[in-house]
């Protein structure tokens, strides 16, 4: 069939699977693997509004096909798709080579059929991307369910999109316009978040492995609903921080889904999926009164769902969730251990604060609570790095019932444009090595993930920066092993990679030392077996990541005893 329009997902490196890429430790602590599977959430929310609008919308997981199967060819599914128009993300920077060059392919197959760009890293460099000849659209801001809408009808239609709010776009003689940014919901209560209609929509097209948000969701079906879009918080490092939502998104303040709306979202994916639903966002940035209200309303549900703190929380509020939500996990990002640190990141609150939180909520019975520290943060010394496995170790001291899980990981590989970071290294001390979204693309291309990042600080550089997390993972790891978090095969393992990545890590500084272009690459492709044995779960399994949800979780894998003949094997 032919389709108004088609949602592509490119992973991070179009040809990764060429590649030799030592990718190491960036995507450990994400579902995703390291070139970034996962689209974003906005994909279902634009596809269920267009195609409630009478649309005919599909989505192509490309880098999720990718990862799951070398038989699979994007180039050929990106040929024999039939469509009016094609939308790409680029909402994550380290999407900045892949997206463009799936752009580069659907221009070459359909050189007469618009291509669309959107998300956070699209906004901020839309003056740029607009440039490429593949790409004739970019939709702005971080709402743009209403626009997209308007922009399909005109390129069916066959009129200029000069009404269309918050667009940058080329007109038939190439020259460029750039629309108001206007379009700015008040609140979230216009999208249909609802994974039915992908549900639908897999039926309609006899295709599963195209839909699922993640190379691996099959196992893990975690689903997500949103709660907001924006911030109230301030965090240096984050490019969805207040600071960075007013530059991309002309945004003042913070957009909610109606606490009702939330529940209901809420309790349809419990009937969809055995596995945790992540409520994106932290409840209290609405008031007291707002979370009350969604208390009210998801009263009685009994699935699990993962809840995030952006600040600490106090004993009435914890009891107030436990009560609604008695299967409740907790993920908070204190970042470091270190006061100061944390400060230079945004987070004002003390130890005794993080503390009262965890005591709290396992009190109130929370099933886990994640707690995650970060590499590469502004004051952030190498011995204030390792030292923040030694406060998880009193921790654990502390907490020893299993339930707390401390994780560490790097910021990385980029800073988040638009972020304080980003905007304002040189006070935050920051040393950017890239600027432009080709610098950033170029980096990608890079053999490790030590020279792809895009920043080193004023006290740590790139060299301490992977010595470092390699030295913070290894004696998290063991520290994990010690307290019973995880077995001592699963230490095993980690540890044994870890290893193994420090060794590639030299080797291949040796090789870029005396080799360049093709002498190079040929001459990494020989240690391409070790190198991806290396890429995935660097620092920690993966796994410890995972809510446990039992031997069948995804429920909507019995659509393949029915006769639709859905393609789950590659």
């Amino acid at each position: 069939m032919e389709y108004d329009l088609v949602f592509l997902h490119a992973p991070s490196v179009y040809d990764f699977r060429r590649r030799a890429t030592l990718w190491g430790p960036i995507s450990d602590l994400v579902p995703s693997t390291p070139v970034f599977d996962m689209y974003p959430v906005g994909f279902a929310t634009m596809m269920a509004h267009l195609q409630q609008s009478g649309f005919q919308v599909r989505i192509g997981n490309l880098a999720a096909r990718m990862v799951r199967s070398a038989r699979f060819d994007p180039e050929r599914f990106i040929a024999g798709i039939r469509a009016r128009a094609f939308g790409i993300d680029l909402h994550w920077l380290p999407h900045a080579h892949g997206a463009l060059e799936v752009a580069r392919l659907v221009k070459r197959h359909h050189p007469d059929t618009p291509i669309i760009f959107g998300g956070y890293s699209a906004t901020y460099f839309h003056e740029e991307l607009i440039q490429y000849p593949f790409v004739d659209y970019v939709l702005r801001g971080d709402s743009t369910e209403h626009p997209l809408e308007q922009l399909v009808g005109c390129i069916i239609e066959g009129n200029s999109p000069v009404h269309v709010p918050n667009l940058t776009w080329k007109d038939r003689l190439g020259e460029i316009h750039v629309n108001p940014q206007t379009y700015l919901p008040e609140n979230l209560d216009h999208l249909i978040l609802d994974y039915h209609q992908l549900v639908r929509s897999v039926v309609r097209d006899r295709d599963l492995l195209n839909y699922v948000p993640f190379s691996h969701w099959l196992d893990y079906p975690i689903m997500a609903s949103l709660s907001v879009k924006g911030c109230t918080q301030n965090c240096t490092i984050c490019g969805g921080s207040a600071f960075a939502g007013r530059r991309l998104s002309c945004r003042e303040r913070p957009s909610y889904r109606s606490p009702e709306k939330l529940a209901q979202d809420v309790r349809r994916m419990g009937k969809l999926s055995r596995g945790p639903v992540f409520i994106l966002g932290d409840l209290r940035q609405a008031g007291r009164e707002y979370t009350r209200r969604f208390f009210r309303a998801i009263q009685g549900f009994r699935g699990s769902v993962i809840v995030e703190f952006f600040y600490p929380v106090d004993r009435a509020y914890i009891e107030e969730l436990a009560a609604a939500l008695p299967d409740f996990l907790v993920e908070f990002s204190p970042e470091s251990h270190d006061q100061a640190v944390r400060q230079a990141s945004g987070k004002r609150y003390t130890n005794a604060e993080i503390e009262s939180t965890i005591g709290v909520c396992l009190n109130a019975g929370a099933r886990r609570f994640d707690l995650f520290f970060m590499i590469g943060l502004s004051q952030q010394t190498p011995a204030s790095a390792l030292a923040t496995v030694d406060y998880c170790r009193a921790l654990l001291q502390r907490f020893d019932d299993g339930r707390l899980i401390p994780f560490t990981s790097p910021l990385a590989p980029f800073l988040d444009p638009g972020s304080r970071a980003y905007e304002q290294s040189e006070q935050y001390g920051y040393l950017r090595h890239a600027r432009t979204l080709v610098d950033h693309r170029n980096l990608l291309l890079q053999p490790t993930w030590k020279h792809i990042l895009s920043y080193e600080t004023r006290w740590m550089d790139r060299d301490a920066l992977a010595d470092v997390t390699y030295e913070a993972g290894l004696r998290l790891n063991r520290l994990k092993r010690e307290v019973g978090i995880i077995s001592a095969e699963k230490a095993a393992e980690t540890e044994f990679r870890i290893g193994q990545a420090r060794v590639l890590m030299a080797r291949i500084e040796t090789l870029m030392a005396r080799l360049e272009g093709p002498d190079l690459e040929s001459a990494l492709l020989t240690l391409k077996s070790q190198i991806d044995q290396a890429n995935t779960s660097t620092v920690c399994d993966k796994s410890e990541l995972d809510v446990d949800v039992g031997l069948i979780p995804f429920k909507l894998i019995n659509l393949t005893a029915v006769g639709l003949g859905l393609d789950v094997g590659v």
